[in-house]
């Protein structure tokens, strides 16, 4: 659903900007305006000229594309494509490469003639890519320009390959890649070392020229660099803020991109709101942290002084709303996630309604094997320590997040305990030389063979069961669903089928859980965690008739790539130094993650440092607001309808 809104709030906003509840919404919108422009087009017996762009980004308006091809018969007959981009050098069957890409979601699946798809050539020999990319622009201007261009947009700003620096006049060409870019790109290519340093692109210039341009963007990481685009000056740090001087450009968003803007960050900054009790709870933490004040502190004139004088006026002075803030953040610290039984229960303590059932039935979701006690080992130690029948459900393999030179040393070490025990024989020792030779002879980004990922898979699931042990849950309540939509040795992944729905409600249904806690770690640039998060609420909505499903509880966690702001936290478990120090070690039994992970993303640090980091930064905030202090703190959201897809 796209949300309205009063054009008051966007006032901030530099370029039309339209929001949608979720990317497949989005998705389906961008889709159907492509769809239309392509009929008048056809109606008109003229061409229609589309640039197109990769990535994750633009793949759900690929498939609803192919969707309306092969459902309500649109042709493409009468299309020419253009892309933005491909690394140089890239060869064409390359799985990096964005000929394949586009190959493999759209081209190969639908009806338009091979003559008309261009996409800049990452085979040509260095001396003649800038002919390449004059005949490039050329091309385009021969078909009489790009009619709708769709964009993507990086973490860096850019759009297409236009790293910042790139001016507003450039052209198609050859351009030296950003590092974060590299960085980001490193899942694709098994490491940021095998990332192509170069890449041609179209021009700023180029894409500006297009009649009418759509960016889209999905999820909470790429938020910020959203707002900088939406709201910021135009600058060539940020190649995408020169959409805001082109007459007919858009951005199209999810809720989630959307998060940065004023309108949903600080909407009380851009006109009059509707103060309900999260937006004032929002507002006024909001206000403590800007003026460095605990919420007590707070005074009438800070209020005024920040623009809240309508909340003011509405719901203070500042003394009333300051108490009622203060409360509802006090009441979301307990020791006792999994609710504090009668026997231990004082007369002042704040009571829920689940507390009456004790002990609870626990089912702990980790997207890959060591998202559970890197995200909330502190509460899962908790829960186990206080009598509860907690279960931990690894949703993928995590095989490709394994070094090759692990796998090889399980490999000699299998082949060891073999030979040592006289097991296995001929074809033991065919599996070590077929699995030392493979990886040896391995190129850079090459999908491991069947055999290696089995191996990998199982490092990864000893990992498991070793932090499993360690925290005290017995092994038969650690379950292993290798979904099917992760099984396919590259960072890319199929969509979600009904396998991987089915595997996640048949535990539910198996288990009857008190308490579901998932992942809403939404910003994972790799996109594992928002998959696994839907499997999840699929499988939620189809038990929901089942009678023991009305006292389950949905909790979202995060940890290894951001963490909830203080407003939005719905439950806070604050952890003692020895408590932070069990979690570590629960981490640290996950071997092949130590020291250095294979897909990190930007953030250099281990995952233990982070998750540390996070939830003494979460504990701090809590201390800065005037709340008890504590030395880390792992916070929950409970899951509600309207959260952020």
């Amino acid at each position: 659903m796209r949300l309205e809104v009063d054009p008051a709030l966007t006032q901030r906003e530099n370029i039309p900007t339209a929001v949608f509840d979720d990317s497949k919404e989005a998705s389906r919108h961008v889709a159907g305006e492509i769809a239309a422009l392509i009929r008048d087009a056809a109606k008109k017996k003229r061409k229609c000229v589309l640039g197109l762009a990769t990535g994750s980004t633009p793949v759900g308006v690929y498939a609803e594309l192919v969707r309306l091809h092969r459902e309500e018969k649109l042709s493409f007959k009468n299309v020419v494509t253009f892309n933005l981009d491909e690394y140089f050098p890239m060869k064409p069957e390359a799985l990096q490469s964005y000929r394949r890409f586009m190959n493999e979601h759209l081209f190969d699946h639908i009806d338009i003639p091979k003559a008309s798809v261009h996409i800049p050539d990452g085979t040509v020999p260095i001396e003649q890519v800038y002919a390449n990319c004059q005949a490039y622009e050329k091309a385009i201007v021969a078909v009489g320009g790009i009619d709708l261009q769709i964009l993507g947009i990086g973490r860096t700003g850019h759009v297409g390959f236009n790293e910042p620096g790139s001016g507003k006049n450039s052209r198609t060409r050859l351009i030296t890649l950003d590092k974060v870019t590299r960085l980001d790109a490193a899942a694709d290519f098994f490491g940021d070392e095998n990332v192509p340093r170069r890449a041609v692109t179209m021009g700023v210039g180029t894409i500006l020229q297009a009649k009418r341009i759509i960016l889209m963007a999905w999820g909470e990481h790429k938020a910020p660099v959203v707002a900088q685009a939406v709201e910021g000056e135009i600058t060539a740090a940020i190649a995408a803020s020169f959409l805001q001087e082109h007459a007919k450009a858009e951005f199209i968003i999810d809720r989630a991109a959307a998060s940065s803007l004023t309108r949903f960050k600080t909407p009380w900054l851009v006109g009059p709101v509707e103060w309900t009790p999260r937006l004032i709870r929002k507002a006024v933490t909001w206000l403590a942290l800007h003026h460095k004040k605990v919420i007590l502190k707070l005074t009438d004139e800070d209020y005024n002084e920040a623009g809240l004088q309508d909340l003011l006026a509405e719901h203070g002075p500042a003394y009333n709303i300051n108490i009622e803030v203060f409360r509802a953040q006090q009441d979301t610290i307990t020791g006792w996630p999994g609710g504090k039984p009668a026997p231990v229960r004082r007369p002042n303590d704040r009571r829920r309604e689940s507390d009456d059932i004790f002990p609870k039935r626990v089912i702990i979701f980790s997207p890959h094997p060591d998202d559970d006690v890197i995200s909330m080992g502190g509460t899962l130690l908790r829960l186990v320590d206080q009598g509860h029948e907690v279960h931990v459900a690894y949703q993928t393999s995590g095989n490709i997040a394994v070094f090759d030179a692990a796998a090889i040393r399980f490999a000699d070490f299998a082949a060891a305990f073999n030979q040592q025990f006289g097991i296995g024989g001929e074809k033991a020792l065919k599996l070590e030389g077929h699995i030392e030779d493979f990886l040896k002879n391995k190129s850079p980004g090459q999908i491991d063979s069947d055999e290696v990922l089995k191996i990998k898979g199982l490092i990864r699931r000893g990992e498991a069961r070793a932090a499993g042990r360690y925290c005290g849950i017995p092994m038969d309540r650690l379950h292993f669903l290798d979904m099917p939509f992760y099984e396919t040795g590259l960072i890319r992944k199929k969509p979600i089928g009904k396998q991987d729905i089915k595997l996640i409600a048949d535990l539910l249904e198996r288990v009857k859980p008190h308490q579901v806690y998932a992942a809403g770690d939404l910003s994972d640039p790799h996109g594992t965690h928002r998959v696994c998060l839907a499997a999840i609420l699929q499988a939620v909505e189809k038990v929901s008739t089942q009678a023991w499903s009305k006292e389950c509880e949905l909790w979202l966690y995060r940890g290894a790539w951001q963490e909830w702001s203080p407003d939005e936290i719905d439950m806070a478990v604050p952890l003692s130094p020895q408590e932070v120090l069990r979690k570590r070690s629960a981490i640290f039994k996950h071997e092949s993650q130590k020291d250095r992970a294979l897909f990190p993303g930007t953030d250099v640090r281990e995952f233990w440092q982070r998750a540390e980091d996070r939830n003494r930064n979460t504990a701090q905030t809590y201390d800065r607001l005037g709340l008890a202090e504590y030395e880390a703190m792992e916070g929950f959201v409970k899951w509600r309808p309207d959260l952020i897809r």
